[in-house]
């Protein structure tokens, strides 16, 4: 429909469509044939605000918000930290889709309440496979930033151990064992849309696979559709309980993205250990967590690298969230987001709401 058939067409405000004028994008619009309360009607070539009963700044405000909107591909948003990252896309009014293999999230596993929050009827809840890129690819077009939020923090072989179907000496040799040797996969040499999947399914939820392979072969699909910006949820360290391979293929992820993508501003989140009230047994972990700061600052952090995330305070998860939206925003944020900045751009983040 051309401008000189809108004549008699009233036009209502939405982000899906946007209208040109004099070949330069102006704010997004859809028509309609119905009345609304507040109506533009094409009086001219420029068209002109005319509120029945809303006033012109307050229609101004809402137009140029909706102009801005981004667009955020959160894989793992359904997670415990991806939820929350939805979330505080939604409060900015983001565009927002959540890719996992579940769909929308139970929500008494994420939050304190099993009921569906208000938010999360913005959010597009999406299932797909991320070790199928095929699932997930059509997704990313238009995304202005993309978010890996997933990973496993142990492997099948501790489930094997568990569960009895692996011996407990050989199933933690396998974990704590520092070869990835024929755990992975190259996302690099695959094909658009290929699968990344192990040939030996027992590998399919390795570190490597899992922590690595799913973030590069995301990137370089995002990196494909232009995206803006990545960030790739990764860690501040390891800890002596934890496998060494868990921290490692981390920053080997972190390494590949950087270095294959540099046209794409990757971002890499490395929170330590995240509480939240609504996990009652992470708060007590945050508590121990917080024992070992004092103790490694006490000491002077002469056991800082030995103990990891262990030796790091924790944050809520829900300040990790806002860190990362609010990083997402800032173009001078790149490259590896330590505790102290996750801190400061969460605070920044806060200090926004408040204007």
């Amino acid at each position: 429909m051309t401008l000189r058939e809108l004549t008699s067409s009233h036009l209502q405000v939405s982000r899906r469509h946007t209208i040109y004028l004099n070949s330069r994008p102006t704010i997004h619009l859809r028509l309609s044939h119905t009345p609304a309360s507040c109506c533009i009607p094409h009086t001219s070539r420029n068209l002109r605000l005319q509120p029945a009963a809303s006033s012109l700044s307050s229609i101004t405000h809402t137009l140029t918000a909706m102009s801005a909107a981004k667009k955020l591909v959160v894989c793992g948003g359904s997670g415990f930290l991806g939820s929350r990252i939805c979330k505080y896309a939604v409060a900015r009014g983001w565009d927002v889709t959540s890719v996992s293999r579940s769909g929308e999230p139970r929500w008494d596993t994420v939050t304190s309440s099993p009921d569906t929050p208000s938010w999360s009827h913005s959010v597009s809840w999406e299932r797909a496979d991320m070790l199928r890129p095929a699932t997930y690819v059509p997704l990313l077009k238009g995304a202005d930033y993309v978010v890996h939020s997933m990973g496993i923090l142990l492997e099948a072989d501790y489930k094997g151990v568990v569960s009895g179907r692996d011996s407990p000496i050989a199933g933690l040799r396998k974990m704590f064992s520092s070869s990835s040797a024929d755990r992975g996969v190259n996302p690099l040499d695959k094909k658009p849309g290929e699968d990344i999947k192990p040939s030996d399914p027992k590998l399919q939820f390795s570190y490597e696979v899992m922590n690595r392979d799913s973030a590069v072969a995301l990137a370089k699909h995002a990196a494909e559709e232009h995206v803006g910006a990545f960030c790739y949820i990764s860690a501040c360290g390891g800890a002596p309980i934890m496998p060494p391979r868990y921290i490692s293929t981390k920053r080997e992820a972190e390494s590949a993205i950087a270095s294959n993508f540099p046209r794409m501003r990757g971002l890499f989140f490395r929170p330590p250990f995240m509480y939240d009230s609504s996990r009652k047994f992470t708060v007590g972990m945050a508590a121990m967590v917080g024992a070992g700061t004092i103790f490694n600052g006490l000491t002077g952090n002469y056991l800082k690298d030995f103990m990891g995330a262990a030796g790091t305070k924790p944050l809520k998860v829900d300040v990790v969230a806002g860190a990362v939206v609010e990083a997402l925003s800032d173009d001078a944020v790149q490259g590896p987001v330590e505790v102290p900045e996750i801190e400061d751009l969460a605070a920044k983040a806060w200090r926004k709401t408040m204007l």
